[in-house]
């Protein structure tokens, strides 16, 4: 009999060792999805632009410090920050939603299309704004930059030039919003 008990015993024992395995495991497995949730959030590292030294960190607009006034610079900022998100995600259809001539967002877009393989966008300082005829122009320095259809790195300084109407009799709220009138593109140094 005492080897008996003593088999039961260690049935029991592996059991309950089993059982608290099972419990402890889900515990592990929303632990290790959280770390994979947080990795995958993780901004990506630029890639080296001469495959040798990695580019220097870029650098951010400044974070608001309250509501941003639509009428405001920052806020034509924001246009372009939303701008290159989406064109970073290749979503061009909503992105082009953010220009005022569809025909002339689409163009562009294929120009993009054409020269990068993937395509990033860095936003310099926000200009001024400067009124004319009725409405509100500023302009925001930025850079495409990413791979060529080749493999390449690319960078490519460009101007974006947002406008919105003043507040006037007879203009809608569309024409109220910032918007992106064109993109220029700069000659490189």
């Amino acid at each position: 009999m005492k080897p008996t008990a003593a088999a039961l015993f260690l049935a029991l024992a592996l059991l309950s060792a089993c059982n608290r395995n099972e419990k402890a495991a889900p515990a592990a497995r929303s632990e290790q999805a959280a770390t994979e949730v947080a990795n995958a959030a993780a901004p990506e590292a630029t890639p080296p632009a001469n495959g040798d030294q990695a580019e220097p960190p870029r650098a951010s607009l400044p974070e608001p410090k309250g509501p941003i006034d639509p009428k405001s610079a920052e806020a034509a900022g924001q246009v372009v920050q939303h701008y290159g998100a989406l064109v970073e995600q290749d979503r061009f259809l909503p992105a082009e939603r953010l220009w005022n001539d569809i025909d002339a967002a689409r163009s562009f877009a294929v120009a993009l299309d054409a020269r990068f393989k993937d395509v990033h966008l860095e936003i310099g300082e926000l200009g001024a704004t400067e009124g004319a005829a009725g409405s509100i122009y500023t302009t925001v320095p930025v850079t495409f930059y990413g791979t060529s259809e080749r493999g390449r790195p690319l960078h490519m300084p460009a101007a974006v030039i947002l406008r919105r109407v003043n507040d006037v009799p007879g203009s809608t709220e569309r024409q109220r919003r910032w918007h992106i009138e064109r993109i220029e593109w700069k000659a490189v140094a």
